[in-house]
């Protein structure tokens, strides 16, 4: 800001900044939503041809893949997304939880495009759903028991955590206590400096 007699110069007011960030804001959502037509009609077609040139028709290709897609693209990135919580928390863990939970979103990926076929009500979607009778057949099954059995493991895994850190909590506070009440304890550290 540079001063002119001793008067700063005008900055611009709150209200034209404002102004600025909505007309951005209306600007990117526009943007999004025009994204958002255009892949609908092209992830669920696209997605279903890539599965039906890997499947090949073939019921155990399908329960295979729909199995490994289902689980994996469930359980990593929900150990992503638990990871980026306790990374979160830490000094400079931030980033680094940041980058978890993109990576997380990128590998949950084949789910989310099995997921616009399945609950998808456009041609596109239809259509994909058409490929994945004839050339992908068992696989949309399979993903969803994939995806179940992933979310039970995650489940256990979370709640492993959870326990752990509970158990920390209460040795430590067990251990705070018994220093506290504990005068040996505190004479011979005394001693000892």
């Amino acid at each position: 800001m540079t001063m002119r007699e001793g008067q700063p110069v005008d900055t611009p007011s709150k209200a034209s900044t404002w102004r600025g960030r909505l007309i951005g804001s209306l600007v990117v959502v526009a943007i999004l939503v025009v994204a958002y037509f255009i892949l609908s009609a092209f992830i669920p077609r696209w997605w279903a041809q890539r599965l039906a040139e890997t499947i090949h028709g073939s019921f155990s290709k399908g329960i295979w893949w729909g199995l490994l897609l289902g689980g994996l693209c469930t359980l990593v990135p929900l150990l992503l997304l638990l990871f980026a919580g306790t990374m979160w928390r830490r000094r400079g863990g931030k980033f680094i939880a940041g980058a978890a939970a993109v990576l997380g979103l990128v590998v949950a990926l084949p789910n989310l495009m099995t997921l616009t076929i399945v609950w998808g009500g456009n041609n596109a979607a239809h259509a994909g759903e058409r490929v994945l009778d004839v050339d992908a057949p068992a696989f949309r099954g399979a993903t969803l028991v994939g995806f179940l059995l992933a979310l039970a493991i995650f489940l256990f895994v979370a709640f492993l955590d959870v326990r752990r850190g509970w158990r920390r909590r209460r040795a430590a506070k067990a251990a705070a206590n018994t220093t506290a009440m504990d005068p040996d304890t505190k004479a011979t550290r005394h001693e000892a400096l």
